[in-house]
């Protein structure tokens, strides 16, 4: 398993990953690789795919504290069109679903994650909005009425003269 965080919207904006999924094809052993990721996929990438993963590792989702040795399980139902993706052991000590689900709530995000420190301002902008929106699946189509709401919890907004 590969797990790419901090490359959603808030980490790098929402970086299109098909070159790492491009070269998983062409490894002989990359068919046997499943991708975990808080960015994003084109309509092109192939495999074992899992992308838009949200809330993003940087807005505290439970992927931004996912650690090496981290035992990850996927299952995925093709008829009923249902599927997970949960932590359920890490090292040696194995644990259900539900037990991983709580060690993930407890965790506190990597301490590696930070937004690339060249992220333009509009994008900055973006990934505000968008997460003030709902996160990634809520904020993809911004709720405006929400955004406004949000922003003046923070208060009066006087104008400087």
């Amino acid at each position: 398993m590969l797990v790419l965080i901090g490359i959603g919207s808030m980490g790098t904006g929402m970086e299109e990953t098909y070159q790492v999924t491009s070269a998983l094809k062409h490894l002989p052993f990359g068919k046997h690789i499943a991708l975990l990721t808080d960015a994003r996929f084109s309509g092109v990438s192939t495999g074992a795919c899992i992308g838009h993963i949200g809330p993003e590792g940087l807005a505290g989702g439970p992927i931004g504290k996912v650690l090496d040795g981290d035992i990850i399980r996927i299952l995925i139902d093709r008829n009923r069109m249902e599927g997970s993706v949960d932590l359920i052991g890490e090292g040696v000590r194995k644990y259900s679903p539900e037990e991983g689900t709580a060690i993930l709530a407890k965790r506190l995000p990597r301490k590696d994650l930070a937004p690339n420190p060249a992220l333009p301002e509009d994008t900055r902008l973006w990934a505000a909005l968008q997460l003030a929106g709902g996160g990634t699946w809520a904020g993809c189509v911004y709720d405006a009425d929400r955004i406004i709401e949000r922003l003046q919890a923070g208060g009066p907004n006087h104008r400087r003269e």
